[in-house]
């Protein structure tokens, strides 16, 4: 069984609702737990609350997010297009403290998504368009 659905939103952090009833149509059937379905839906707004605090700071709300999520036999993969600055994912994970270490309200959306994805990737696919890639298998 193999779905792949897509979105394409404004960037505005009250649309996450909307994002989430959207990938609620990945899940039929449900998957196999559902912790897995907890933990791709935690990654999901953890990456677009990132991409809309962070990527698209100072960005008008009318800027589009185009979200792809595509779901397989054995995994859910969720890729969120962005603009705005260039990003090292790799480095900045480096550069947080270990999850329990880090007692602020924010800043933990990074490590949160590198714990439960199985693989997590941002990188420039275009002249100002950048894609975070979430896979999470089960």
């Amino acid at each position: 069984m193999e779905h792949k659905i897509f979105l394409t939103i404004n960037t505005d952090i009250t649309a996450l609702s909307s994002v989430l009833s959207w990938f609620e149509q990945l899940n039929q059937p449900p998957v196999i737990t559902q912790e897995i379905w907890w933990q791709c839906q935690t990654l999901l707004i953890e990456g677009f609350t990132n991409i809309v605090e962070h990527a698209h700071q100072g960005l008008s709300v009318e800027t589009l997010i185009n979200i792809e999520a595509y779901r397989s036999e054995k995994s859910i993969q969720i890729r969120i297009l962005s603009q705005g600055k260039p990003f090292d994912l790799e480095r900045q994970l480096q550069e947080l403290s270990e999850f329990e270490e880090n007692h602020q309200e924010r800043g933990r959306g990074l490590k949160i998504m590198s714990i439960l994805a199985d693989s997590l990737d941002y990188k420039q696919i275009a002249e100002n368009c950048y894609c975070l890639s979430i896979n999470k298998s089960y």
